[in-house]
This record gives structure tokens, sequence and C-alpha cells, in this order.
């Protein structure tokens, strides 16, 4: 019986010291995991120097919870579309950039909860006022506007001019056939400006008729060229007094592809061009390739400070109005085992006045 009760013992200690084992291998085993970190180019979240060295606001975040979860990393860089099938094929662990959550990316991904709010913001090229003139006389649906009205004036002039030279001596008393021709030109202009003379002014029956069908024709006409012009010539402007995503229809609007902004502006029905870059965005603008461009204003700002410092895009500037807000996350394949220590870990990194300082050392501008 002492000999069952021994054995017994030793079966039961040989149980908790195999398990023991278990989770001591287990510890060890996640200890020594190296995660696949994927990244992308995002100023000021990520900057890739090179294949060895990467820097930026979420690559700090990362270290500090790489830290806190006491994990070793590997890191290779992506762009955002092959970093998002990456994660969703699970060949990376975790994705560290400027990634919005959206909907659309959490049926294919998860997230971390976010570490930066932020918005979409419009940014357009600052034009000096000799700039704006010259825009506005080399405007061609002005010209055309023009030519249009002046084509009409002197025919209105002509045709009265035939009809009155030899009859009305009070429209056309100038002493030379040059003089009156000028006066025809004036009334023509003056006509379809000011509209139809007083019907006694004319003398022929012929240009009495004509006068009330010419009348009805010179209103229309008016306010139709009026709305070209002021079309023509507000369409300059418009690009500084752009207050919502609606007023871009009418401009040249460009994005970054594969990016929230594309989509925003696709959604609602905005042609733009789009581009690689973030830098092959902004110098767009600056070149007058498109009139504004749609970004995430963190980066917008960041990128545009950066450029003046260095004496780059100095008309560059970000409209203070706010379009659909942006919330970064970091990406984490489904179910990942990582995700509730990486969201603890990213909390309590949130809550330091370090952090805080951070975000001012990258986003208060001088």
């Amino acid at each position: 019986m002492h000999d069952k009760k021994r054995a017994f013992r030793h079966y039961i200690i040989s149980i908790v010291i195999f398990v023991a084992a278990i989770f001591v291998g287990i510890e060890k085993s996640r200890a020594n995991t190296e995660l696949k970190i994927g990244t992308y180019h995002c100023p000021p979240f990520i900057f890739h120097q090179n294949s060895q060295q990467y820097d930026g606001l979420s690559m700090l975040l990362w270290q500090r919870i790489s830290e806190i979860m006491k994990v070793k990393y590997s890191i290779q860089n992506y762009e955002l579309d092959d970093l998002l099938l990456a994660a969703e094929k699970g060949d990376i662990d975790v994705g560290v950039s400027c990634i919005s959550i959206t909907p659309d990316r959490e049926e294919r991904v998860d997230f971390s909860h976010s570490f930066y709010e932020t918005h979409l913001a419009i940014a357009v090229k600052n034009s000096g006022y000799l700039d704006s003139f010259i825009s506005i006389i080399t405007n061609k649906t002005l010209w055309k506007a023009l030519g249009i009205f002046f084509f009409v004036a002197i025919s209105v002039g002509a045709f009265y001019y035939f009809l009155e030279r030899k009859n009305n001596d009070k429209l056309y008393s100038m002493p030379t056939k040059r003089g009156r021709l000028a006066e025809a030109f004036i009334l023509g202009v003056l006509f379809i400006t000011k509209g139809p003379f007083n019907y006694f002014e004319f003398k022929t029956l012929s240009a009495r008729i004509m006068t009330v069908l010419i009348a009805m024709f010179s209103t229309v006409f008016i306010a139709s060229i009026t709305a070209i012009l002021a079309s023509s010539l507000t369409l300059e402007q418009l690009r500084f007094d752009v207050k919502g995503v609606n007023d871009l229809s009418k401009l040249q609007v460009g994005a970054k592809q594969a990016t929230t902004a594309s989509l925003l502006l696709t959604d609602h029905s905005i042609a733009h061009e789009t581009y690689p870059s973030m830098r092959a965005l902004l110098v767009a603008l600056d070149n007058g390739d498109v009139d504004a461009i749609v970004a995430d204003d963190a980066v917008l700002r960041y990128m545009i400070k950066q450029s003046k410092e260095k004496e780059m895009l100095a008309d560059l500037v970000v409209l203070p109005y706010q379009l659909e807000k942006q919330n970064y996350g970091l990406v984490l394949v489904e179910n990942s085992p990582y995700e509730e220590k990486i969201n603890r870990a990213l909390l309590q990194i949130r809550e330091t006045s370090e952090w805080h300082q951070i975000l001012l050392e990258y986003f208060t501008e001088n």
C-alpha cells in the first residue's frame, strides 16, 4: 500500500514537471520568435533609408512595443497594396506605417487600436497677384467669349448701317464714311450691352421690326456671355475657395494611388490623376499639372514643411478644411496571437509624456 502511494506521488510529480517543461518551452519559443514586420515608405511615419535602416514615428512606436513584448523582429519594405496582401496571406505578422483603418481593409486583415488620428485634406498652390492676372488674360475661354461678343456687335451694327445709313442722320452723323462705320460699331456694342434703342430712333420699317427680334436675342445672348465670363474668371480663383470635396469637381485634382484619398474622390465621382508617391504628387501640384491634391493632413503638412525648409515647394499650402477622418493602426493578420499584447503595449505608450513629446517634434509647425 505504501509503495502504491509512493508510485502515485512520483506519477503526479512527473506530470507536473512535464507540464511545466511544456510551458517553459512555449515561453522560450515565444521569446525566441522573430516577428516579421512589413513597412512602406510614408514620411514622417516611416522613412525607408536603405535595406537595413528604418526610421519615423511608426517605427519608434513599434520599437517601444517590441521592447515591452520582449520580441525580436525583422523588417521588409513593401508598397501599400503589397503590404496589405502580405498581411492577408500571413507572410508578415505586423504592418507598420501610416495605414488608415477602413471597413474594406478590415475584411482582409485586422488592425490594432488606433495610434494616430488625422483627416484627409486639400493642398493647392498659392499663386501671387501677377500669376493670377496672367492666368486671367491668357484664359482661352475668356478670349473666345470676347470674340463672339464683338462678332455679334459688329454684325448688328453692320445690319443697321445698311438699313439706316441713307435715312438716319441722327445715328450716323459723322461726315466721313470711316466715321459712320465707327458709329455703326458703337451702335452694335451699345445695342447688345444696353438693349434696344428707342423704337423711333430708327427710320425704316425693317429696322424697327428687327429691333424687336434682336432685343429678345440680345437679352439671352448677354446673359450667356456674362455666365461664361463669370465662370471663366472665377475658375482661376476657385482653387483658393475650396471648402469641401464637392468644390473639387471643376478642378484638375490629384491623389496618391491606392489610398483612401483616391477612394474618396472616386466615391464622389471626381475624376483625378493618381501618382505613385507623395513626392510625385506634390511636384505635380507645384508644376501646375493639377490644381489641387488630396491626401492625409499629417503627411501633407509634414512633407510641405520639410520641403520649404529646403527652399522647395514654397507656394504650396494646406487648406484649413477637414474632409474624411483617418485613424492609423498597425496591420495584423486575422486572429493574430499577438493582438492583445500589442494593443496593451500601444495603449501604455500612448499615455506617456515621451510619446506626446515625439508628436510635438514631428508635427509642430515653425
